[in-house]
């Protein structure tokens, strides 16, 4: 490609400050206030209300122009793929959540049909997954644990868990904190709450997925086992339950060991032979559908549970459960992990719609789908289903099969329902120890994120340490309180990025009206008698104090040693003149005051050419002044004022400019003239201003 010759410009104009650029371009003063803000929402007119319709039901939209040519046959394979998907996974996930495995069918039928009516993703799968499903483990663990479900078996003349009251509750409690996570996201959704994703930022997402992806691990490891530890719950629950299992292991039942080890090398090498056929088979081979199946034929053969007490599924009920309203007195209980679960379940599913959204040019629009997500959530609670979320693995099956629009999603929604209804109490027999194996292998793309660190390391190291801190927090505090200090601690980092910036001294490139740091290039050029000041963050209460000491550190003035200077010595002029005063009203003559003891001096205090005579601060980088922003600015000005250094603003943005109004900044002494669009034109404002050119003259007198 030929080098493109670079294109000159000249422009002629007058010098502008902030107070001409307003009258030149007729800035207006109107603005729009609250109240009639207030009546344009409420209007309502045709257009709008169909617009406002078709929005909140998108489905509306989009299924009148269905293309059945172009769609139904990949939207046809891809749903009954992640329908078969949606079998194992469902039933695995269950287990995490701790409430039996046909809940999790549930999970995959009830709230897919919801978003299939009110999403806007055409791409993600949702349904149930493995972090949304440990973190409602953790509530239904806590309130509903063994202990409150002991009873006494005459048989064997000790205390056994009643399982059948135990789940029962379980279930209750799932249900109410999956409704009340549905609540707060309907509610984000429509008081336009979608940006509280930008502060779960990918490192802090990936650290907490893989830190939760660790909680899920330890949760399976007495299936893997067989055995039965204790149940912990608060910080550091992670670190007693996986000291428990070790002390166990010698408990551990040979049989339940031998089938997970089997399930997971099996399903390992079945996964490697799906990536190896994945270019020359056009639909992945469903290995884990077939791990159910081969493992519950063999289970039933064997009798596995009978000889060698395998843990099995038990019953599976079939058909679907009645809509039951959840137990509203467990709301009070379960209100901050179903907060938890609604930002959660919402960061995860809008991270992976935007990544396909950019990839097929298509929009999702954050707000709905925290309506969508809320929706799926709520009516799932009121079905008995516990908090749904997308899956990765899912999605990306959907979209590699043909998945073009959601009727894929509705599809795998009827593979379940048919699953669910007629051929679920197949799987009675079903080791939950395979169950525990799909969940190890469906977390590798997990475990990958630990190459994040190194990654993150050559390229950001603050992001890296925001990774390995969400990590470790989620590993100690458990997923909800550790997503809580993981957020906490990101916005801290924000906070000591604005506190600790660059502040640079800016040159000018020669022959042009660009400026740049002095440092960091070599052929900028300091303007004589004018030090250009930039901070890298915006000035507010936080880094206001900094600003200042940073200016007069690049000045070489020490501010308030000088003005401390000159109040003592116009202290001691105001003293001398006072006693001078009393010697003329004693002596009666001024001429024959006594002067012998009197020394007059002459001090011209010539200005240090190293020292600036004007200063401008470079404000593009200012997004918003608060009112001790303001109140520093106007300190900077005053001060230096004094001292016969003439400050100025430049590169203002329009609300900063409405801030320095707002806060008072601007009187009869400071006027908009002292604010320039741009740095040159506060430059050449400076080099033509003949009242920076003089020497200031101070005389003292002492005694």
């Amino acid at each position: 490609m030929a080098e493109r010759r670079p294109a000159s410009y000249r422009v002629h104009r007058e010098i502008l400050d902030e107070g001409a650029v307003d009258e030149l371009a007729e800035k207006s003063e109107s603005k729009t206030s609250l109240c009639d803000k207030i009546k344009t929402s409420l209007r309502c007119s045709g257009p709008r209300f169909k617009s406002c319709l078709l929005g909140s039901v998108p489905v509306l939209s989009w299924l009148p122009r269905y293309s059945f040519r172009e769609n139904a046959l990949g939207d046809l394979i891809s749903g009954i793929s992640v329908g078969i998907m949606q079998l194992p996974q469902g039933m695995a996930y269950a287990l995490l959540a701790a409430v039996p495995p046909v809940f999790g069918l549930y999970a995959s039928f009830y709230p897919v049909l919801i978003y299939f009516i009110f999403g806007t993703s055409k791409h993600i799968s949702i349904g149930s997954y493995a972090v949304m499903s440990v973190m409602v483990g953790g509530v239904t663990e806590r309130l509903a644990p063994d202990s409150n479900f002991m009873i006494f078996d005459n048989v064997t003349n000790s205390s056994v868990v009643d399982v059948f009251t135990r789940d029962a509750e379980r279930v209750r409690v799932a249900a109410a904190v999956t409704f009340l996570t549905g609540i707060f996201q309907i509610l984000f959704g429509l008081v336009h709450f979608g940006f509280v994703v930008t502060y779960l930022s990918e490192p802090l997402v990936r650290g907490y997925t893989t830190g939760a992806a660790i909680h899920v691990i330890v949760s399976q490891l007495k299936y893997t086992f067989g055995i039965s530890p204790l149940r912990y719950s608060g910080p550091l629950s992670l670190i007693y339950t996986v000291l428990e299992v070790c002390y166990l292991i010698p408990q551990t039942n040979v049989g339940t060991l031998v089938v997970s080890l089997v399930a997971i090398i099996g399903l390992i090498l079945s996964k490697e032979l799906n990536s190896y056929l994945s270019k020359k088979i056009p639909v992945p081979i469903p290995v884990e559908l077939l791990a159910i199946v081969i493992a519950t034929l063999v289970s039933w053969q064997v009798n596995l549970a009978g000889k060698y007490g395998v843990d099995v599924v038990g019953d599976i009920p079939s058909g679907l459960q009645p809509p039951v309203f959840p137990t509203t007195s467990l709301f009070v209980e379960v209100i901050g992990d179903a907060f938890a679960l609604s930002v959660v379940g919402y960061g995860i599913a809008i991270s992976l719609g935007r990544i396909f959204a950019l990839k097929y040019g298509y929009k999702v629009d954050s707000n709905q789908e925290l309506i969508a997500l809320g929706l799926s959530n709520s009516v799932g609670g009121i079905f008995q289903c516990f908090a749904i979320s997308c899956s990765m693995s899912r999605s990306m099956v959907q979209e590699s099969t043909g998945g073009k629009t959601q009727v894929a999603g509705a599809l795998s929604a009827v593979v379940i329902l048919f699953i669910t209804l007629w051929i679920g109490a197949l799987f009675e027999e079903l080791p939950k120890a395979v169950l525990a194996a799909i969940v190890y292998v469906n977390l590798h793309g997990m475990m990958k994120q630990f190459l994040d660190i190194p990654a993150l390391w050559r390229t950001n190291k603050l992001d890296m340490v925001i990774w390995i801190t969400t990590f470790i927090l989620t590993v100690l505090l458990n997923p909800d309180l550790g997503l809580a200090a993981a957020i906490v601690f990101s916005m801290l980092t924000v906070i000591f990025r604005t506190q600790l910036p660059k502040y640079s001294a800016l040159g000018q490139v020669p022959g042009t009206d660009i400026y740049r740091p002095l440092e960091d290039y070599n052929q900028v050029k300091e303007v004589p008698g004018i030090l250009i000041f930039r901070s890298s963050a915006t000035l507010y209460f936080a880094n206001a104090e900094m600003y200042q000491d940073a200016l007069g550190e690049k000045s070489g003035i020490d501010i308030t040693k000088i003005l401390s200077a000159k109040k003592k010595l116009l202290a001691k002029r105001k003293r001398y003149e006072k006693k001078q005063a009393k010697i003329t009203a004693k002596n009666g003559n001024t001429d024959e005051a006594e002067t012998k003891d009197v020394a007059t001096i002459q001090i011209d205090a010539e200005r240090d050419p190293s020292l600036p005579t004007a200063i401008i601060l470079d404000l593009s980088p200012v997004n918003f002044l608060d009112t001790v922003g303001v109140k520093t600015l106007r300190g900077i000005i005053k001060d230096y004022g004094e001292i016969g250094i003439e400050v100025a603003l430049a590169s203002c943005q329009s609300a900063v400019v409405d801030n320095l109004h707002t806060g008072g900044f601007f009187n009869d002494k400071v006027t908009k003239s002292c604010v320039f669009s741009t740095i040159h034109d506060a430059v050449l404002h400076f080099q033509v201003d003949p009242t920076l050119q003089h020497n200031e003259e101070v005389t003292a007198t002492y005694f």
